[in-house]
């Protein structure tokens, strides 16, 4: 049942400019999304925002009104409020790739961390609609400047070994994120932080976050990847010690083969029917080549897999055995050079290379389309405070202009040579196969390393010239703290793959994550866009559509923007 509606008295009760904000969502002036993001964090409960957001004709974008469960982050599925159609029991069968887990904070793959994330869990929740609302946390609280954030547990959650769910534990995982030994990427993300000196246990069940410079993406951050919950006695090795609070025990793991978990029949949350979720008893991870999963789910032996190739949604697209469902994304797979090694420690150099891409040609062969052209910034049309600009066009000659400057001003010769590292299961490959004939006339050379993603993974941060892909993330703002900062030291963030840390760009950053409002957010996000087509280290042709392909069998299992698997609401009908 939806939360009740309040009125604008009561709105202004809770912040002085929630009200202003919901006759802007009234009249249309900004979107449901944005009303219940930007409500939120001034002080609104999810639960309350959404059931605000609701109220108005143009919220039908989003669905309109919400049940209770949707308002307080959790994963809703596709029964419609029919608690007589939800089956229970059976297995389902996932193709992904096994990898090597130890400490879930040093998590580098979303493919881990969805079987990690069956096992524990997030304090907060971005769902498909990239609205971020509490889920271990019962709520948060910010302050008008967001610097500081009061994070409130939920009482009586269990992790799977009885204890309850305490700040000691999220004081020990921050301690985790934060610690420079552990190698964790939400020590970047988490730069805001003077250590654990900004992090302040209140009570047994309440955290402060005392922020050395505002930021509006602290609930974002706490849902990435590497941002599950473990209890405080946790050792380090999440295989040896697969602790959490979520709706799974995990019960084999064994990389490069299989993960195997089974339910637990004490978990925090309940069905439709009013039982404890899961409703299915058992997951089955099988690991798997991408190009082997259309025979894999066409004969049954799998059920679903993890981010189908291009190919694979070509495959099985117009399937009608199959059920492909997709979503607007920030994925994309960047082209990026290391600035710390020649030539590309000369912005022209990039400069040159990003105007060889021919973005349209670019997301024909690498993704047949399904995506959204790209001006080079790392920020996605899906973003809240996404500036439109104009898409380069494909420009050697101009390039070759660069490339000659360049080389008479350093003694170089051109043709620059250099080898392309990549990896083959993103469309990465196609992306730099067409490079290597785009950017020839340009006075470009390049040899190319593609080996299968382990190979590449191994070495992403090291390669001078690369194609990595990266994930979704929610707001424009936070991947930009991930791969493009350095820390106190001056030293690049673990993920800064390219060693680029501007002066301008990271006090302009700053300043957009200060700043709540999207609409007044785009005028930094702007800057930081130009900056990016200007002088950045990266050329980003195109944003992903992410699909999920599932057999008709296969209920409540729906596209994430980040590729995550949420299972305890997902039901299995045999008769489907």
């Amino acid at each position: 049942m939806a939360k009740k509606f309040i009125s604008k008295d009561e709105m202004y009760d809770v912040h002085p400019r929630i009200p202003d904000l919901y006759t802007s969502f009234q009249e249309g002036k900004i979107s449901r999304r944005r009303f219940i993001r930007v409500a939120t964090l001034l002080g609104m409960s999810a639960a309350v925002a959404t059931a605000c957001g609701g109220n108005n004709q143009a919220s039908t974008e989003t669905g309109g009104g919400s049940t209770e469960g949707e308002a307080e982050g959790e994963p809703q599925g596709e029964t419609g409020g029919v608690a007589g159609a939800i089956k229970r029991g059976g297995i389902l069968t996932l193709g992904t790739s096994i990898q090597l887990l130890d400490h879930p904070a040093r998590l580098s793959w979303v493919e881990g961390a969805n079987v990690v994330r069956q096992v524990a869990e997030y304090l907060t929740f971005t769902d498909a609609e990239n609205i971020t609302t509490p889920y271990l946390l019962d709520r948060w609280e910010a302050n008008d400047d967001v610097t500081e954030w009061t994070l409130y547990l939920k009482e009586g959650i269990l992790f799977n070994n009885g204890q309850e769910l305490t700040a000691d534990d999220v004081m020990f995982n921050f301690s985790q994120w934060l610690d420079p030994e552990i190698g964790s990427s939400m020590l970047g993300l988490l730069s805001y932080l003077d250590g654990m000196n900004s992090v302040e246990k209140v009570d047994d069940y309440t955290v402060k976050l005392n922020l050395t410079t505002p930021n509006i993406g602290v609930p974002e951050n706490l849902f990435h990847y590497p941002a599950v919950i473990v209890p405080r006695d946790f050792e380090g090795d999440f295989i040896q010690q697969p602790v959490g609070t979520g709706p799974f025990t995990l019960e084999e793991y064994a990389d490069g083969e299989r993960a195997v978990l089974k339910a637990r029949t004490d978990y925090w949350q309940t069905g439709e029917d009013g039982e404890p979720l899961p409703y299915i008893d058992e997951i089955r991870y099988i690991d798997q080549a991408k190009d082997a999963s259309v025979a894999a789910i066409q004969s049954g032996q799998i059920d679903s897999f993890y981010q189908p190739l291009p190919a694979n949604w070509q495959a099985l697209s117009a399937n009608p055995d199959m059920e492909v469902k997709d979503v607007s994304t920030a994925q994309n797979i960047v082209l990026r050079c290391r600035v710390d090694v020649e030539p590309w420690s000369d912005a022209r150099v990039m400069n040159a290379l990003k105007m060889c891409q021919d973005r349209q040609q670019v997301l024909q062969l690498a993704y047949f389309n399904e995506g959204d052209l790209s001006s080079d910034a790392h920020v996605a049309p899906v973003h809240p405070a996404f500036v439109e600009q104009p898409i380069p066009e494909y420009d050697p000659e101009g390039a070759r202009q660069l490339l000659e400057e360049w080389a008479a001003d350093t003694g170089n010769e051109l043709p620059i040579r250099a080898t392309i590292a990549t990896k083959n299961d993103e469309g990465e490959a196609e992306f730099a196969q067409a490079l290597v004939e785009m950017a020839e006339p340009a006075g470009f050379a390049f040899e190319l390393d593609i080996t299968q993603p382990d190979g590449y993974w191994e070495r992403w941060t090291e390669v001078p010239l690369g194609i990595t892909a990266w994930t979704h993330r929610p707001l424009d703002t936070m991947v930009l703290a991930l791969a493009y900062t350095a820390d106190a030291e001056g030293t690049p963030v673990p993920w800064n793959e390219t060693r680029w840390v501007d002066d301008e760009f990271v006090e302009t950053l700053k300043i957009a994550e200060a700043t709540i409002e999207p609409t007044e957010r785009q005028e930094h996000v702007d800057k930081l866009m130009k900056i990016f087509q200007e002088r950045g280290p990266v050329g980003i042709s195109f944003y992903k559509k992410q699909w999920r392909i599932n057999r008709p069998r296969v209920k409540g299992l729906v596209a994430h923007p980040t590729s995550y698997d949420f299972l305890n609401e997902v039901w299995i009908d045999d008769e489907a």
